[in-house]
């Protein structure tokens, strides 16, 4: 597999609201760093992530402006504009950021992340 498709993966897992789909993207060591929390275990990652969806009914999560700044064979790293909408209090809300993610290869076929940078 590919780090593009590692990426369209971990959206597609983000976007089933199942962090057990997420986590497993997600190297066991990873750092996130959120505009208002940094997560340095996967529990504090899994704790972040279920929190927003319990916010955020029905969440649709998507990437636009992809920009791989550096890949190699063992690491990739891109940056994008995020986008989210949902509803809070069941009023239709929507948002957009900037992205990082550093992605490291575990083997031949699997990439997981490293670190995702996520500000408003």
């Amino acid at each position: 597999m590919s780090c593009e498709k590692a990426l369209e993966q971990y959206i597609e897992a983000t976007n089933t609201h199942e962090f057990s789909n997420v986590k497993n993207m997600i190297d066991d060591n990873a750092v996130y760093w959120f505009t208002n929390k940094t997560c340095v275990t996967l529990n504090e990652i899994q704790e972040y992530f279920e929190a927003s969806w319990d916010l955020v009914k029905d969440e649709v999560y998507s990437l636009t402006d992809i920009n791989w700044i550096a890949v190699d064979e063992n690491s990739a790293t891109c940056i994008y504009t995020y986008h989210w909408e949902g509803f809070i209090d069941g009023k239709f809300v929507s948002g957009k950021g900037r992205g990082t993610n550093v992605f490291v290869k575990i083997s031949n076929d699997v990439w997981k992340i490293a670190h995702e940078h996520l500000s408003t």
